[in-house]
């Protein structure tokens, strides 16, 4: 679980931060700070919105994980403590790092030509390395996936599930190379009920994250773009498995059996980021709008049109839906709804997505600047304190 944030004054007001540089990216708040890449990594207090310290580096990737830091320029790796912005390693690497992820202590790097390497978080020492991997779609969304210590790598056709620390192979599974997947990369979305779920081109399978034995398997019409999201609970309470393909059809997928419960058109849909499934309900953002749907049955609840597409993933907090848009809009719905609560224009578009901690929403924008609102009444201010 994402770490809490610290509890705020009486009378927190809504504040912005502007950059010197572009800001590009989803903030990413931990204990009392709110981290924002630029042309150097920012650490800003999110009671107040002071900085408390930038880096002298480019962080055009960036992980925050353990109370470090892990970011890279490109050509190099670095570790900084997350508290002072103390430099606690740097190493030179190999090619161009376009992906970093960091888990329990363990650093994932992919680079340019095919590397994938592990490093140990506390030091920056090599853990392992291969090399001819994930080679066909080389961004950070379609780069390696590390969870709960395992690391899960798509290289020679197959779908490769290594030990984190090692790098030793549990098990691989031959999902075929790019043509047989559609053109399109192969997206991995570990889940903690024990599988992890697999989209790759027009097909969904569940496999089992110890053995690697196959589940199910699901066929569509249509590819994936974006990876599959896996609500917990019985399919009655609106658990199982839901994504959505470039077409804009929206499935639920039975999380034991495979089979279709419900699916459901919206419009097409150019969007990487995985459908939201919170509260009950499935909100995807299509085109320039966001939709809903009743995670049980499928039937339509609301549909809300913004004035450009929607940009990343949507996020739920106290009942409150938020999103950014390419119209330079942050918006917030009432979830159940679809009522506009409130949106901020800025003056560019919204980068990545928002992020909603203790009552705050933290967004982004192409205006070089970071906000945070009151998630209930926007710019609005009020006595209350936020735990």
């Amino acid at each position: 679980a994402p770490d809490a944030a610290a509890p705020a004054p009486d009378r927190w007001r809504p504040w912005r931060f502007r950059m010197s540089n572009d800001v590009w990216g989803t903030p990413v708040v931990s204990g009392d700070l709110l981290y924002v890449t630029s042309f150097e990594v920012h650490a800003l207090d999110v009671g107040n919105g002071r900085r408390q310290f930038k880096t002298r580096d480019v962080a055009w990737a960036m992980a925050v994980e353990g109370g470090r830091i892990h970011a890279s320029d490109g050509p190099s790796l670095y570790a900084l403590d997350a508290t002072t912005g103390a430099e606690q390693w740097r190493l030179s690497t190999d090619a161009w790092v376009y992906a970093l992820k960091a888990d329990r202590g363990t650093v994932l790097t992919a680079t340019r030509g095919g590397g994938i390497q592990a490093w140990e978080a506390s030091s920056g020492d090599k853990l392992w390395e291969i090399t001819g991997a994930q080679s066909d779609f080389e961004t950070a969304e379609a780069g390696p996936v590390i969870h709960d210590g395992t690391v899960y790598v798509w290289q020679d056709a197959r779908l490769r599930a290594l030990d984190a620390r090692t790098g030793r192979e549990r098990w691989s599974y031959p999902i075929g190379d790019a043509a047989s997947c559609g053109g399109v990369p192969v997206r991995v979305t570990p889940a903690d009920d024990g599988y992890v779920y697999i989209a790759a081109g027009t097909r969904v399978l569940a496999v089992e994250t110890g053995s690697g034995r196959v589940r199910w398997h699901f066929e569509s019409p249509a590819v994936f773009l974006s990876p599959p999201a896996f609500a917990p609970g019985p399919a009655v309470t609106g658990g199982g498995v839901y994504l959505a393909d470039y077409l804009g059809t929206v499935y639920a997928l039975d999380a034991t059996t495979g089979k279709d419960r419900w699916r459901i058109a919206t419009e097409a849909r150019s969007s990487i980021e995985p459908v939201l499934v919170a509260v009950g309900n499935v909100h995807v953002g299509s085109g320039s709008a966001l939709y809903t749907l009743d995670a049980v049955t499928g039937t339509p609840k609301w549909r809300f049109a913004a004035g450009g597409d929607v940009v990343g993933a949507p996020v739920v907090a106290d009942g409150r839906v938020h999103f950014g848009s390419a119209d330079h809009v942050l918006y917030t719905l009432d979830a159940a709804g679809g009522q506009l609560r409130w949106k901020l224009a800025t003056g560019g578009e919204i980068t990545g997505s928002p992020v909603a901690r203790a009552g705050v929403v933290y967004a982004c924008s192409k205006d070089r600047c970071v906000y945070a609102l009151d998630a209930l009444k926007g710019t609005g201010t009020g006595n209350r304190a936020r735990t």
